[in-house]
């Protein structure tokens, strides 16, 4: 085949890769029509034959070795992304005197919340509260000190 055959077919093969979502196949399939093309053009790819031989075993070297690792670069670890909206430090009003250990209500954001005390003594109504920790729909709060007001 004709090096510049070799390089059209590379070419298409990355412009079909930009052009699709996906998995990142025919990249490589596309690179390695590339250094075909290259080789043939420096008359080191040999007969025909031999450069299909070429171009099918660095296809498949390439998808082997660089997908993963390209993929892996490429999309953001889903641990490393922080929580779209947490209520943990958000201020929440009490509803009703919170005895320790006992379950209470309270208003954070407008809507009244499920609370327990982290606190080892009763908390009184109408006291704002620091959300410590958030258990299924379970606010785990203690009470704010007069030096967080300014926060």
């Amino acid at each position: 085949m004709l090096w510049w055959l070799w390089i059209l077919l590379g070419l298409g093969l990355l412009s079909f890769e930009l052009l699709t979502p996906g998995g990142f196949f025919a990249l490589f399939f596309g690179l390695a029509a590339l250094l075909v093309g290259a080789l043939t053009g420096l008359e080191i790819g040999g007969p025909p034959w031999v450069q299909w031989l070429l171009f099918s075993g660095l296809s498949v070297g390439f998808v082997l070795l660089l997908r993963r690792p390209l993929r892996e670069r490429i999309k953001p670890a889903a641990r490393a992304l922080p929580p779209i909206d947490s209520l943990i430090g958000e201020v929440a009003t009490l509803l009703e005197d919170l005895p320790p250990g006992a379950v209470g209500r309270a208003e954070l954001r407008g809507s009244g919340w499920t609370v327990r005390s982290a606190e080892g003594k009763t908390l009184a109504k109408g006291a704002r509260c620091r959300v410590e920790r958030v258990d299924g729909l379970t606010l785990w709060i203690r009470p704010e000190t007069t030096q967080e007001w300014g926060r």
